[in-house]
């Protein structure tokens, strides 16, 4: 993301609009880098205005991972597509038990976009990033013509680092091995839909978004060699971390549909819309598998932290051929914990 400074007539962030000089590489590109981006993201490595960054690595293994956010509604309450931007990438750094270092964020915008949206959008992403230590420090902008985006669209990819003895792969669950959740499911996918619908609740739902490294460094401590593995159950939910989980692992589980934390308001709002709790995002969780042994000390370290003080443990590994994922229901009955055939939530993420 590089910038050149130059003397012109600044932005008109009040009442501006994007159009497709922004996205020439000419004069107008370099103002939209420099009074938006880079007065957000404002850091030495960004500041030297080359086409990337050159940093130290500490010792251990390096962790990178790249995601797209084509979230609709743009805005939502308890966020908005920068900071989820943010939050989404460092999380899926800290499923591995990665220190983030670095994040790069490339930008297709779309012809007509508000400029102060877009500033909006960028000092989100810079407060999310400065909350969670790290450093925005290069990106890409594009452009394109009105009416073949949705706005804006936001890549960003992370750089983090593993302690050496840390090891977390879905292949290594093991039979008698625990499931623990961090905390209640599907704010973030109700508070997604309340927006695009426009439905109002008794009670404010808000997304849950949030970077969960903190409490991650938390759990590394409190149980690292009996850690196994840790996902984010985000697209899908939590049915789906748990059946990606059970297919590289070639074991089952069995969770307890009373055990699993879920918000009154959320849960009702799902019976409002026909949707189940376990397929909708959350933002901010993540489930974990550890060693039986371990499971008490990992609980209790996971609720000292404020991300992870409604942490329970909900089921377990099984032996199972087929790989299932089955629930023991709050009726006593059971049921089968499939993938979803389709979208049960179109653009939560």
């Amino acid at each position: 993301m590089s910038t050149l400074r130059l003397r012109t007539r600044r932005l008109d962030l009040r009442n501006g609009l994007i159009d497709m000089s922004h996205g020439a590489g000419g004069r107008a590109s370099a103002q939209l880098i420099d009074e938006i981006f880079r007065a957000a993201f404002n850091n030495p490595l960004l500041n030297r205005g080359d086409d990337q960054a050159a940093f130290d690595v500490a010792a251990g293994r390096m962790v990178i991972s790249t995601d797209g956010y084509v979230i609709s509604p743009l805005f939502f309450p308890g966020g908005d597509i920068g900071s989820l931007a943010v939050h989404g990438t460092i999380n899926d750094l800290a499923m591995a038990g990665a220190r983030p270092l670095h994040l790069a964020a490339g930008y297709i915008i779309e012809e007509g976009f508000p400029l102060g949206d877009l500033q909006r959008i960028a000092q989100s992403m810079a407060r999310a990033a400065r909350d969670a230590g790290v450093a925005i420090v290069t990106g890409d902008t594009k452009v394109v013509e009105r009416g073949k985006g949705d706005g804006v669209f936001i890549t960003t990819t992370g750089i983090g680092v593993v302690p050496p003895s840390l090891d977390l792969s879905a292949d290594r669950p093991r039979p008698g091995d625990q499931v623990i959740l961090s905390g209640c499911i599907g704010d973030h996918g109700v508070a997604v839909m309340s927006k695009r619908n426009n439905l109002s609740f008794e009670t404010d739902i808000l997304s849950d978004s949030a970077a969960l490294h903190g409490l991650v460094a938390e759990m590394v401590r409190a149980a690292a060699g009996s850690l196994r593995v840790m996902r984010d159950p985000t697209r899908g939910g939590l049915a789906a971390a748990l059946n990606e989980v059970a297919q590289q692992s070639g074991t089952g589980f069995v969770i307890e549909e009373d055990q699993i934390p879920v918000r009154a308001e959320v849960a009702a709002a799902c019976e409002l819309l026909g949707l189940d709790p376990l397929y909708v995002a959350s933002e901010g969780k993540l489930v974990a598998i550890v060693a039986p042994e371990a499971a008490d000390i990992l609980v209790a370290a996971m609720r000292a932290h404020p991300l992870g003080r409604d942490a329970a443990r909900i089921g377990q590994v099984i032996a199972d051929e087929q790989c299932f994922v089955q629930m023991t229901t709050s009726f006593g009955g059971g049921r089968i914990v499939d993938w979803l055939a389709g979208e049960q939530l179109p653009r939560i993420c």
